[in-house]
């Protein structure tokens, strides 16, 4: 009874109730949270299961996330018509993207430039590569949702990078045979229905009492924006339209306070769970600026020695743009560390300088770093909710640039 979700069903005790209920027993180590073996079930409210487990043991917070990015990305494909991916960890997403192809600068920033992911039409592997390219820190140890059948190239892509599982509406067998070797065949892969449709209602159960509510089922699409005013004239693009989508529907499926920065058909920055809107703006921002400088071109010729790890190269670059001076090779100190990269900093300076690099590295200047950001324009901002006032608007300029040179701001609050 403990194979936990082995690809086949759990007639344990709980089992059918009355014909009404499918039911998994989940593993209780619930994807490390929870390490006191307590056991979890898993029910479906009508007569079969629509997730089905091809390989692995997930856990309470893997079907939470698995399930929550799955709602994302298909909401995400079916309002823009591209194939969308999602990188979930404890509930929210740190990066959402459609299929929209990656250019050179891109590809290399995202580390994939050695894959060959086609640059001329959408897909599902640039998707999911600038989906887990948002925030690679946050990324580490994801849960990925993918909204059409998983290919080759796009398992290629996961199967290098640390992640705990993924869900799709399907694998083509290359892909499938890969993926299961991940984690020494213990990568957790679900496969979803696609046309399943929920209930209504959602339930849950707190403290012995139960909730209920509608299930937010608003749905947004090219629609939603015809009626958007522009400042000076301007025109919203299709492009900028699937940028306000791709914010609108992440913060969607983020928890509250949420404020997402958008750009070129993906989640830049994402603030999840803050109490405070203005700092959900300022994280939010952070990360975006963040974002755009790992694509300054010191940072994509940097010297790493061989057989440097991607996530020490991810962990080193967030480092580096945050402010970390090279004094003489061998050690670093912080400049004026932001939030975002501080633990990063932290954790590089306990390491020599050359252990990664053949050789030495200046961090970017303050100038260096103003320059780029000054080129940055025509992002997408979203809420949740309303701003209480411009002071998000403006730090969100602040933030991001440091200057008042933000171009077109296109800003939307998705009240649901």
């Amino acid at each position: 009874m403990r194979r936990k979700l082995q690809g086949q069903h759990a007639n344990n005790s709980l089992g059918r109730q009355n014909d009404h209920y499918d039911s998994y027993r989940l593993n209780g180590n619930s994807n490390a949270v929870i390490e006191d073996g307590n056991e979890a079930d898993l029910y479906s409210l009508q007569m079969d299961m629509p997730i089905k487990v091809l390989n692995g043991s997930p856990g309470y917070i893997n079907i939470l996330d698995g399930l929550n990015a799955w709602q994302l990305v298909s909401e995400l494909a079916e309002a823009t018509g591209q194939p969308a991916a999602a990188s979930f960890k404890h509930v929210s997403p740190a990066g959402a993207a459609i299929g929209v192809p990656l250019n050179d600068t891109e590809a290399q920033s995202l580390m994939v430039a050695d894959l060959s992911i086609d640059p001329r039409r959408p897909s599902l592997a640039s998707a999911l590569a600038r989906a887990r390219g948002a925030d690679r820190m946050s990324s580490f140890g994801d849960f990925i949702a993918l909204s059409q059948k998983c290919d080759e190239i796009t398992a290629r892509l996961i199967s290098r990078e640390i992640s705990d599982g993924v869900i799709a509406p399907d694998y083509d067998d290359q892909a499938l045979s890969m993926l299961a070797k991940k984690k020494n065949g213990n990568y957790i892969i679900l496969r979803i229905d696609p046309k399943n449709l929920p209930a209504e209602d959602e339930v849950r159960t707190i403290f012995g009492l139960k909730l209920k509510q509608k299930r937010n089922a608003a749905a947004l699409s090219t629609d939603s924006f015809t009626d958007v005013a522009v400042g000076d004239g301007g025109e919203i693009t299709a492009e900028t339209v699937d940028d306000l989508l791709v914010a609108c529907v992440a913060v969607k499926y983020t928890q509250s306070d949420a404020v997402c920065f958008a750009y070129r058909g993906q989640v830049i920055g994402m603030g999840a769970g803050q109490q405070s809107r203005l700092n959900c703006t300022r994280l939010a921002g952070e990360k975006a600026a963040n974002w755009w400088l790992r694509q300054h071109p010191r940072i994509l010729s940097l010297p790493w020695r061989a057989n440097v790890r991607r996530a020490e190269k991810a962990n080193i670059i967030d480092a580096i743009v945050a402010g970390i001076r090279v004094d003489d090779g061998n050690s670093m100190s912080l400049l004026q560390p932001n939030s975002i990269a501080k633990n990063a900093a932290t954790e590089a300076t306990e390491r020599q300088w050359n252990n990664y690099f053949a050789t030495s590295v200046k961090a970017l200047s303050q100038k260096e770093r103003k320059e780029w950001l000054d080129q940055f324009k025509g992002v997408c901002i979203a809420s949740e909710s309303h701003f209480p006032g411009r002071e998000c608007i403006d730090l969100a300029k602040q933030v991001l640039l440091r200057t008042h040179a933000l171009g077109k701001l296109y800003l939307i609050m998705c009240v649901y």
